[in-house]
């Protein structure tokens, strides 16, 4: 299940407790975002053992300024804390499982 995170704090907080995180920078009008959102969704269902959140860029934008987002949607995972890789734009299932495996 992915969660949205409403605020930096709740964002630091899911980083902070939780070994691996997936994240899934989003906003509501973004037609590649909505094409990717059910396939993390999907992911997320298989990966139990990763954090799955998803941030409103528009809601939540100091945390696209952290991670110097330009475009969504923008993936990333997380080990410990520490961002360990991340993606850019629309991609197939195959590449976003390769991505959340990093997380491990």
């Amino acid at each position: 299940m992915v969660e949205q995170v409403k605020s930096v704090a709740e964002f630091d907080a899911v980083l902070s407790s939780n070994k691996s995180v997936f994240v899934d920078f989003f906003a509501t009008w973004c037609g590649p975002c909505k094409m990717v959102g059910p396939l993390v969704e999907k992911i997320s269902e298989e990966e139990t053992d990763i954090k799955f959140v998803k941030v409103d860029v528009d809601q939540v934008g100091e945390l696209a300024q952290r991670y110097g987002i330009m475009s969504i949607p923008a993936l990333m995972v997380f080990r410990d804390g520490e961002k360990v890789d991340g993606i850019v734009g629309f991609v197939p299932e195959s590449r976003l499982k390769e991505l959340a495996a990093k997380a491990r």
